[in-house]
């Protein structure tokens, strides 16, 4: 078990090779302050991996806080819980001039800004590169938004409609109609997309035009599509017509989810003669010459298909997998998301952080990156609305009578640590 010593608010953890001492865990980005003004994922996305390298993050939030603190049962949802801790909330109405001024002084202060408000509202609360950057000349500025330049730079847009405008959505079809993938990846390519370019920026001259950064969720969903973009590119001047390039599933007979004799769900990756050739070994199939190829299995795929089919189906999950993990054949259980963190490579190493947040706990996978590159907010619980207003505001210079007469009028927003954070289910309350 690592042995970590706590050092005022440092964490000393065994220096690398065994050497016995102790070195300090910082990040790389310690001492570095993040202004985040994000809602949803991509910005507060971009700013836990900054989080996750060390910087110090500010989120700055509305009266009514940020989107996803209402989504579940009216508390926070996963994505909240996921991509929020470790950092400060500073509650603030910028429509008012005290909060106006606050957020003003703080980016006197600040290092970095983050966010993935609409443009006209960036525009409408001086959440500008120009504005920020009157204000300190060295300051990194980063704008996650719908569209980058071009005739819808001004509209605002989510990740399905990214992944609609794009050629993603086009081509899933679950049922029958184009729908979106699950999983808001465009949202959090778009975010580790942004955290990359404020890492360049930090590393560069620090001209104005490297630090203005824009990200354009538009632009992240073509970046992303660049492989199948270009596939239709290639079809098209190959056969004189576009085409779509087809999923490694249906282009390799033996390649997907496959059901094993106690009901389990594996999943088969055979893309290569001899991972076919493998497969057959460990199962027992007798190899066939005329199916030796991808050319003749995909000829033949409906008694490929079948062959793997009723081969994985006349063995339980256990026994299967020990035979072809002997034989070097690529496979997984396809997990439910309950007992995803359960799994012995999951707990194995320090990838996974824990802590407590309104009387529950949890655990939350971390930046998979070497620890030691990783800052010291791990296991820091998401903040609540306005936890850090008061303390946050100190730090600027407002003196307590200030502070009072900033939260009284509605300027700024302190937390309730006493209010529930979720409705508790109707057996729930019937127990109390």
């Amino acid at each position: 078990m690592t042995r970590k010593i706590l050092l005022g608010e440092r964490i000393l953890s065994p220096c690398p090779g065994n050497t016995g001492e102790l070195c300090m865990i910082s990040g790389n980005l310690s001492g570095k302050t993040v202004i985040e003004l994000g809602s949803m994922i991509a910005a507060p996305f971009a700013t836990h991996i900054l989080n996750q390298l060390g910087a110090e993050v500010i989120k700055i939030e509305p009266p009514a806080g940020e989107t996803t603190r209402k989504l579940v049962r009216g508390g926070p949802s996963g994505s909240y819980l996921a991509f929020n801790r470790g950092k400060r909330s500073l509650c603030l109405d910028m429509a008012t001039p005290a909060g106006s001024e606050a957020f003003r002084r703080l980016v006197a202060s600040a290092d970095i800004v983050v966010q993935n408000l609409s443009p006209s509202a960036a525009r409408k609360l001086g959440v500008t590169f120009e504005a920020c950057n009157a204000l300190n000349p060295d300051i990194v500025f980063c704008h996650i938004k719908g569209y980058g330049a071009g005739p819808l730079e001004e509209q605002v847009a989510s990740n399905p409609i990214a992944e609609a405008a794009t050629g993603v959505m086009y081509y899933n079809r679950p049922e029958g109609k184009p729908a979106r993938m699950g999983p808001s990846y465009h949202d959090q390519f778009a975010g580790c997309y942004a955290a990359i370019a404020v890492l360049s920026a930090l590393m560069s001259d620090g001209a104005p035009e490297r630090r203005n950064i824009e990200i354009g969720l538009y632009e992240t969903g073509l970046h992303i599509a660049a492989r199948d973009l270009l596939g239709v590119e290639l079809k098209s001047q190959l056969l004189g017509r576009p085409e779509q390039e087809p999923s490694a599933e249906f282009s390799m007979p033996g390649y997907g989810a496959y059901q094993t004799a106690d009901g389990r769900w594996m999943y088969l990756v055979m893309l290569t003669d001899e991972h076919w050739r493998r497969f057959c070994l460990a199962v027992g199939l007798e190899p066939d010459p005329e199916l030796a190829t991808l050319r003749q299995r995909r000829a033949r795929r409906p008694e490929v298909e079948g062959a793997v089919t009723q081969r994985i189906m006349s063995h339980d999950y256990e026994s299967l997998a020990s035979m072809l993990g002997q034989a070097g054949v690529g496979f997984t259980e396809v997990l439910p998301l309950d007992r995803v963190l359960a799994t012995p490579q999951a707990r194995a190493g320090d990838k996974i952080a824990s802590f407590d947040f309104g009387g529950y706990a949890f655990h939350a996978p971390d930046l998979p990156v070497p620890a030691l590159l990783r800052g010291e907010g791990r296991a820091v619980p998401p903040p609540l609305l306005g936890e850090h207003s008061a303390e946050i505001l100190a730090e600027l210079g407002f003196d307590g009578a200030e502070i009072d007469e900033l939260v009284g009028s509605g300027g700024a927003v302190v937390s309730d640590d006493r209010a529930p954070l979720w409705a508790l289910p109707r057996a729930n309350k019937a127990a109390e």
